[in-house]
């Protein structure tokens, strides 16, 4: 049987593939007129993965390190381009990228040239607090690499250490922000506040939310992770705040022809969201920003229109919340265009971006009413790295210089327009599930979801139902584990 148009399929119906489609394309595109001259052009598997050196390797490093997340050892000096090296000489083709952090791959010479001059060395030896001590030359970095890649209408930036701290301090912006708004007058140090946000108590600590959205993903500090909700696992056993949460749209594919019913999936998803927040505001916890992303990917690669952006942040900005756009996954051209939000037609920019990544560096883009009026309120001790701006500066020329961006776009048309052709033929395929002893046959169709409805039920498809009853069992649990089973979604491969 031919397994390809299955594949392909799977890459539009199922959402735990779609997510990188554009990533699949990006990387394709990169693997065939590569930037970077190296000795590998093409897989080369030479033992099972992981390899003997790597599970050696694995065992010396479980005396003293965690290993449950370790998929292989790498030989980073022999990766290049597109190719990931691995500590037993295997060549892989590398979709992954380091979590999507790379943006021109493995020891790219335009980067290396970059952080091998004399000037970039001063700073990655003696790193300094920017907040406090900036070297001379880091006005003249930061505009020339950061403020030419800032988003339309967005110009101020904050820089951080990853994507989930410039959230987490974006959280803290938009708090501050809105305390601001609200305050009457400026406080003084005997206010109540100063006292009472000693004791974390009100008016100090003012009871304050962040909406946030189900299937979402914006880090794991424990504000962020309030506002993380793709995998039980990452919030498993961690206190977190009681704030708002309201569901992401599903939408229904081909989505020429669920028009009508992606329509109002919307228009229900925007109607939940005005009644999370004024829900909040009568429980006395008001909302001070929403965040979402432009495409959930951790949650399960989760698209919306336009329209429904642009619904949101209108209710933001009723309700005077910020519209906070988490593009860290997103942002930095991985989406064809630097920013993905630029792609809604909004109005007005949002309040504020995040980014890291594939900007090398990371942080958040506002606007310059959002600055904390006074210091050491968003602060840590080195509020950047001058040498990841070093590396940035060289990444934009390069994308710049060979027009990868374009190269991009057309690539993802090319997948895109491909996975279309196979997404309106009818297929008809069985799928053999194991869970445990026990083995379901399922008959997938063209756009048919499939899903588990909890212990003990049944998997349902429509119109189609599979018997019997799935237990679960250790093979079961291990699926739900591994995102498979998730949100009362089957997902399988």
């Amino acid at each position: 049987m031919n397994r390809a148009p299955l594949v392909a399929r799977k890459m539009l119906q199922y959402p735990f593939a779609r997510a990188y489609s554009s990533g699949v394309a990006a990387a394709v595109a990169s693997a065939a007129t590569s930037t970077v001259d190296g000795p590998h052009t093409r897989p080369v598997v030479k033992t099972a993965i992981p390899g003997p050196r790597s599970k050696a390797l694995l065992e010396e490093m479980g005396k003293s390190l965690s290993t449950s997340q370790v998929a292989f050892f790498t030989d980073y000096e022999q990766s290049c381009g597109n190719y990931m090296v691995d500590a037993d000489g295997n060549v892989l083709l590398d979709l992954l990228t380091q979590i999507g952090s790379l943006p021109l791959g493995y020891n790219h010479p335009a980067v290396m040239a970059a952080v091998s001059s004399s000037s970039a060395l001063t700073p990655l030896v003696t790193r300094p607090s920017l907040a406090m001590f900036p070297p001379s030359s880091w006005p003249e970095l930061v505009q020339s690499t950061l403020l030419p890649l800032a988003p339309r209408g967005l110009s101020e930036v904050t820089l951080m250490m990853c994507g989930t701290c410039a959230n987490e301090n974006a959280f803290k912006a938009a708090f501050i922000n809105y305390m601001d708004v609200k305050r009457e007058k400026p406080l003084t140090p005997d206010s109540e506040e100063y006292s009472s946000t000693m004791l974390n108590q009100p008016p100090g600590s003012p009871k304050l939310s962040i909406l946030s959205f189900m299937g979402g993903f914006h880090g794991r500090a424990l504000g962020t992770l309030s506002c993380t909700h793709s995998k039980p696992i990452h919030k498993l056993d961690i206190p977190a705040f009681d704030w708002p949460v309201a569901l992401f749209p599903r939408l229904q594919y081909p989505l020429d022809q669920f028009v009508r019913e992606n329509e109002m999936e919307e228009k229900r998803c925007l109607a939940e969201v005005e009644e999370k927040m004024e829900k909040a505001a009568k429980a006395g916890e008001p909302v001070a920003a929403i965040i979402i992303e432009p495409i959930q990917a951790e949650g399960g690669d989760n698209h919306a229109s336009p329209n429904f952006f642009k619904g949101v942040q209108s209710i933001a900005k009723k309700h005077g919340a910020s519209f906070i756009v988490d593009e860290v996954q997103t942002g930095g051209g991985a989406t064809g265009i630097t920013w993905a939000h630029e792609s809604w037609g909004l109005t007005e920019p949002p309040d504020v971006v995040t980014f890291a990544k594939k900007m090398i560096v990371a942080g958040y883009y506002t606007t310059l009413d959002k600055r904390p009026k006074e210091g050491y309120r968003i602060f840590n001790t080195w509020m950047g790295d001058p040498i990841r701006l070093v590396m940035l500066k060289a990444v934009a020329a390069e994308i710049r210089s060979k027009d990868l961006l374009s190269q991009f776009r057309e690539s993802g048309d090319v997948l895109l327009s491909g996975l279309r052709e196979l997404e309106v033929q009818e297929l008809n395929c069985t799928q053999e599930l194991f869970f445990g002893k026990e083995k379901v046959s399922l008959i997938e169709r063209s756009a048919t979801p499939f899903w588990y409805t909890g212990p003990g039920a049944r998997v349902h498809s429509a119109p189609l139902t599979a018997t019997p009853p799935i237990r679960e069992t250790p093979s079961f649990q291990r699926f739900a584990a591994k995102g498979l089973i998730w949100e009362g979604v089957g997902r399988w491969e």
